[in-house]
């Protein structure tokens, strides 16, 4: 029975169709719309599109597993090194610097919290004038354009900030910051806790600093001088009260550094803001190294100190090279016969032309015991103060005269001027101090510091007869009571001083004063400067000094006891 029923089926399959059974089809179409595809038959994917396929799949497969095993194996601890990084961030704690404090305990400068920096704390300086030269400024940690901190200190770029920046730098800390995938902080570890830098104490008194300032300041601006400094040191120990420069910048300023306005005018200023007047300003001495030269006349016995000596107002000598056209160096004025004592009080040019380089049948020091003896005194070398930048000044002699003048020859009319402080002798104002604290001490060359430390000074000793020293002291006093320092010559203090005016050109003049007191014993030496004045201008270094002593007798009478 099943093969006669699949007989008759394959005989159906075979049956012809008749043509009106394809018109009946045809009538029964249905309505599809053939521009959208409806009603087509889909042929299947062919074999061979299968196997493109799955060997694009097979590619990408390997391609994604060579990466993942370059990733994973080949790189995984560098990147899981990366990794961690970004996850776990170091901070710097950074440390607050030293506090810088007045011999009284005035706070100079110190450390503020600044509300938009809160990494570190932000320096702020008095704002007293006349500080900027001792205290300096200082450069911040510095960040890149990615926020990392490549800089990571605080560093003193003047002054004491900068002399004493490995005492006032701190040590900085480190911690540990755990951020989650949000990016939030998640824990904090802390890795070594910073140490705030040491605080230190100067030597400054900054009400006299101050006070100093501001009248250097007024003188300057009243009489036309370009600048001006001055500074006092205790003869006993070198500590230096004040240390004026006139004019100066600002350390606030400088250490923002944020007002480029005011920072360009003071790196364009014609007067120099930046430089410190008193160790690293050089000037012509002039007569102000008078009381050197009569020191070591005396040393060497050349002079008797009460032989008289006649000024008439000039002295020549003959000229090699023209015989009929003597050559003359002149004394700011007729002053008579006039003993050492004499010559120190009224500033007798003649009288050290005479001890300097001989005249007549005086006998001269010479150039080489004239230069051995003021590098006793600390000249042509540095003071050695606490403070960057100081230089050590010229003393000319004949190598330097050949080497400047390309190959000239020395002359006694050279060795007249070095005599009295001229002709190509540049000083440093601290390098006045620091001689005149030494005839004021008795003979003893300190290094004058600004830190006030409590320890012993090391004095070194100058060869000099104490007969020597005192009869110069005594000249330095008679020029306070009867001479060119009469200015000075108050009730409240005894003060023993020796002026000088430098020329500069035809114009301007340079206007010292060194001295100090009281003068039966010494406590203070002074000096002051000011520089490039007008040259018919007779107010200069005595009329500054006159002002503050006043203001000292009032304001703090103990330096005049």
């Amino acid at each position: 029975m099943f093969r006669s029923n699949g007989n008759k089926f394959r005989n159906n399959l075979n049956k012809d169709i008749a043509p009106d059974e394809i018109f009946l089809d045809s009538s029964n179409i249905s309505g599809f719309n053939i521009e959208q595809f409806e009603g087509r038959l889909e042929k299947p994917i062919p074999k061979k599109a299968m196997i493109v396929l799955f060997f694009c799949f097979v590619f990408l497969a390997l391609v994604f597993s060579s990466k993942i095993w370059f990733i994973q194996i080949r790189e995984g601890r560098t990147y899981l090194e990366r990794s961690e990084n970004n996850r776990l961030q170091e901070n710097y704690l950074f440390s607050n610097r030293g506090v810088i404090y007045d011999r009284s305990g005035e706070e100079l400068a110190y450390n503020v919290i600044h509300p938009f920096e809160k990494d570190f704390s932000k320096r702020k300086y008095s704002e007293l004038s006349g500080l900027s030269h001792i205290l300096g400024y200082i450069k911040y940690p510095a960040k890149d354009k990615d926020g990392f901190y490549w800089e990571t200190s605080f560093i003193g770029k003047d002054g004491v900030e900068n002399y004493y920046n490995d005492l006032l730098t701190g040590k900085n800390g480190r911690e540990i910051i755990e951020i989650n995938a949000l990016g939030n902080i998640s824990s904090q570890g802390l890795i070594e806790r910073s140490e705030d830098g040491q605080n230190i104490y100067l030597s400054i008194d900054y009400k006299l600093q101050n006070k100093f300032f501001e009248i250097i300041s007024n003188t300057a601006n009243e009489f036309k001088f370009q600048g001006g400094g001055g500074a006092i040191i205790d003869v006993e120990t070198g500590e230096i009260l004040s240390l004026v420069s006139f004019p100066e910048y600002d350390s606030s300023i400088l250490s923002d550094g944020e007002d480029n306005s005011a920072i360009n005018k003071f790196v364009t200023s014609p007067y120099n803001p930046f430089l410190n007047r008193i160790i690293s300003g050089l000037y012509v001495p002039g007569s102000v190294i008078k009381p050197f030269l009569a020191a070591a006349a005396l040393n060497e016995g050349l002079i008797d100190p009460h032989k008289k000596i006649l000024s008439t107002g000039s002295i020549s000598i003959p000229n090699p090279y023209f015989p009929d056209k003597p050559s003359v160096f002149t004394d700011w004025k007729a002053h008579g016969l006039v003993d050492m004592i004499d010559a120190l009080a009224v500033s007798s040019n003649v009288y050290f032309y005479n001890i300097g380089g001989g005249f007549g049948d005086q006998k001269g020091l010479g150039i080489k015991k004239i230069e051995s003896y003021l590098r006793f005194f600390g000249f042509g070398d540095k003071a050695g103060i606490d403070l960057p930048g100081e230089v050590s000044g010229v003393i000319p002699n004949p190598e330097w005269k050949k080497e400047t003048f390309q190959g000239d020859e020395w002359r006694l009319g050279d060795t007249y001027n070095v005599s009295i402080g001229q002709y190509g002798f540049q000083v440093t104002p601290i390098q006045i101090l620091r001689g005149i604290t030494a005839l004021a001490n008795g003979g003893y060359l300190l290094k004058p510091t600004v830190l006030k430390d409590g320890k012993t000074q090391e004095a070194q000793s100058i060869s000099i007869k104490k007969s020597a020293i005192d009869l110069v002291k005594e000249g330095m006093r008679q020029a306070v009571e009867r001479g060119t320092a009469g200015g000075l010559n108050v009730s409240y203090v005894k003060v023993a001083a020796k002026t000088g005016t430098a020329e500069i050109g035809k114009q301007f003049l340079n206007s010292w004063v060194a001295g100090f007191f009281p003068y039966e014993n010494p406590k203070y030496a002074f000096v002051v400067i000011m520089e490039r004045g007008p040259r018919y201008n007779s107010t200069g270094g005595v009329y500054v000094m006159r002002q503050l002593l006043d203001w000292m007798y009032w304001n703090t009478p103990q330096y005049l006891e």
